[in-house]
């Protein structure tokens, strides 16, 4: 996306790393810079109104569900895995069965009932 005017800061690069920005995760200058996009191009800014306030929504209405620790653990050793360059192994998606409620636990070792891999 690009709303066709020259910037100091392309708005592709802005769009790349909106999330990042809207989670403070940049250095100061890139925030500033950022910043800076948003006042003068309206496309950009408009897209970051969205993702600002879908993720506000996600918020309010997740973010109250506990994080098992062995999740966050899994989560972040696979992200330093990525950040350090190293290939990721496929894994296969579980996922729940429609009639299965969300809090049932994922498939037996027999691999019947909820949960099994998809």
């Amino acid at each position: 996306m690009s709303c066709g005017e020259p910037h100091e800061t392309d708005c592709a690069e802005v769009l790349d790393h909106l999330y990042e920005y809207l989670d403070r995760e940049m250095p100061d200058g890139d925030l500033t810079k950022f910043r800076e996009h948003f006042e003068e191009c309206s496309p950009c800014l408009e897209k970051y109104g969205l993702e600002q306030a879908v993720k506000k929504l996600v918020k309010r209405c997740c973010g109250h569900d506990e994080v098992p620790g062995d999740l966050r653990s899994k989560v972040m050793g696979r992200i330093e895995v990525i950040r350090a360059g190293q290939a990721v192994p496929e894994q296969p998606v579980v996922e729940p069965a429609a009639d299965c409620p969300r809090t049932a636990p994922l498939a037996s070792p027999g691999g019947e009932g909820c949960g099994e891999p998809a």
